[in-house]
């Protein structure tokens, strides 16, 4: 028998995937559990237009993400840390303190984004900063660290 999944099955086949399966376990399994439906053409259509629409939000966003990679890479965010009197920092910059600082500049809101730091940065001066925006997108923030008076 023919099925569209609807959802993963794990060693059968993906979410959209059309493929054929024992009408057994068709019958049994996938349709009571709402994972997959029969292949009819009325069922081949709405995939037809489920993966266009998919399809559409996807590049949506993917344009939206290419405009805050623009935006973040043309602006510097200073971090102002306290020094001892050999001019060693108190603090550190780490992912925390740069994810609240791209929502206070208005960079994200409640999107999930990657911040690739391997250690907090403990130095003045300038840094770079990798910013994974998800779907392939990655931007080189420039971080400022200063001594606060």
């Amino acid at each position: 028998m023919k099925v569209i999944f609807l959802q993963d099955v794990r060693g059968v086949g993906r979410r959209h995937d059309i493929k054929e399966v024992s009408d057994g376990y068709a019958r049994n399994f996938l349709f009571p559990n709402k994972l997959a439906e029969t292949a009819t053409e009325s069922s081949l259509k709405k995939l037809h237009e489920m993966k266009a629409a998919h399809d559409a939000a996807e590049a949506a966003l993917i344009k939206q993400m290419e405009e805050m990679k623009r935006a973040m890479e043309g602006v510097t965010i200073q971090f102002a840390l306290k020094a001892d009197k050999s001019g060693a920092p108190f603090a550190s910059v780490n992912k925390d303190t740069i994810l609240t600082a791209l929502r206070d500049h208005k960079f994200i809101t409640t999107e999930r984004v990657g911040v690739e730091l391997k250690y907090p940065i403990k130095e003045f001066g300038e840094h770079t900063v990798l910013v994974d925006l998800k779907k392939g997108v990655v931007a080189r923030l420039k971080i400022k660290v200063v001594r606060e008076e």
